[in-house]
């Protein structure tokens, strides 16, 4: 079947991912340096680089928003259980065998139902935790001194587990980035926006 190449992912949404994904890594390895896990920036640097990463983190998400529901962009994140199965399986084997990928990409469908599960579980639940529970942390304990609250130190427990689960999902990210139809196919995509993809009525279709 012929190839066309197209942009699949666009200039904001680049933007949004290359942001996103500096801030992360940011506001991770601060925070653990602030949990004294090691020591690189210097514990007070680490704590204003946490909180000013954690405003920008905040803004970025707001405009996400916005663009995702002007732009019809959050469809993506709607969850299905059409493919899933098979999503699960390629996952398991089919991706050692070199079966075929069962979920097409196009424009307003880039996720497959894996991802669309994993990434929305970020977008309403883990991000939001980690804002709300970083805020509340920070304005009840820094950059006084601190000072007892009720549950500061579950807020802090729920920060911390939250973090680990942003690590884990870095991970698997970065080694789901190197199976594509090359190993730097999906990089390159988020970095010039453009795919190649197979030439058929539903992907033109989408496409308009």
């Amino acid at each position: 079947m012929k190839t066309q190449k197209i942009e699949l992912y666009s200039k904001f949404e680049r933007f949004w991912h290359w942001t996103q994904g500096g801030l992360v890594i940011l506001l991770g390895i601060t925070g653990f340096e602030i949990h004294n896990s090691f020591k690189l920036f210097g514990f007070e640097t680490s704590v204003r680089l946490h909180s000013a990463a954690s405003w920008a983190f905040l803004i970025l998400i707001a405009m996400a928003i916005f663009w995702l529901f002007v732009t019809g962009q959050y469809k993506n994140f709607i969850p299905t259980t059409e493919n899933l199965k098979a999503q699960i399986n390629y996952y398991l084997s089919g991706i050692f065998k070199h079966a075929a990928h069962p979920t097409k990409k196009t424009k307003l469908s880039k996720l497959n139902p894996l991802q669309r599960i994993v990434y929305l579980a970020l977008i309403i639940l883990v991000f939001p935790v980690q804002l709300i529970s970083g805020f509340l942390y920070m304005f009840q304990h820094y950059p006084n001194k601190p000072i007892e609250m009720a549950g500061l130190q579950t807020v802090a427990t729920i920060h911390v587990i939250g973090a680990f689960l942003l690590v884990v999902f870095l991970i698997v990210h970065l080694y789901l980035i190197t199976t594509g139809s090359t190993p730097l196919t999906n990089l390159k995509a988020m970095i010039t926006g453009f795919e190649k993809m197979e030439e058929d009525e539903e992907l033109i279709k989408n496409q308009v």
